[in-house]
């Protein structure tokens, strides 16, 4: 009976470090883009990496966050789910985001430049989905110089807030994980 008990402390104690292991991945940022790469987290926690997701993602409830999946295709967005494929899986970007937005000042961003990019998110939205790049720039040159604007997409497209293909801009997988578009539009008609 001591020996049953010894293995599963034991169990615990390893499952414990795995959740810490992928909090760690997933809060602090190495790469460019914020998230862990699904084929990380496998090669960091073993095969189980979902489950081992799924208790971080339990924990992280608790704070108001969650544990988001983002395909890069668009697919498959939101709370993490243990029946997808695993090819999939490790192919997604998996990143923590704040379920309830309570704190304005959380993204360190400049008044406004969270005001080009949400115009501009609100404008493609309202356009279903695409918008030639020159649209934009015109839309935006009435409040903001045409560097600012330059600058700001670039740095949009680059960050994932945007997608650009053959200069036509559409919706990033990184506003797909951290923007309520629902919410964006409800706070722009209201105003």
């Amino acid at each position: 009976m001591e020996e049953e008990t010894e293995t599963e402390e034991e169990l615990r104690t390893r499952a414990e470090r795995k959740v810490k292991k992928a909090a760690q991945l997933l809060f602090f940022r190495r790469h460019r883009n914020p998230g862990v790469k699904g084929w990380e987290l496998k090669k960091a926690l073993g095969d189980n990496y979902m489950d081992v997701i799924a208790v971080l993602n339990s924990a992280l409830h608790r704070f108001g966050m969650e544990v988001k999946r983002i395909s890069k295709e668009g697919e498959g967005e939101g709370e993490v789910e243990k029946s997808e494929g695993k090819e999939k899986t490790e192919r997604d970007r998996f990143i923590i985001v704040l379920k309830n937005h309570l704190i304005e000042k959380a993204s360190g961003a400049r008044i406004d430049d969270v005001a080009m990019l949400s115009a501009t998110l609100a404008y493609i939205i309202s356009k279903q989905g695409k918008v030639p790049r020159k649209t934009i720039e015109d839309f935006l040159a009435d409040k903001f110089s045409k560097h600012r604007i330059y600058s700001a997409l670039d740095r949009y497209i680059r960050q994932g807030y945007l997608g650009e293909d053959d200069k036509v801009l559409y919706i990033g997988w990184r506003t797909r994980a951290e923007v309520d578009r629902k919410s964006l539009l409800d706070l722009i008609l209201s105003a």
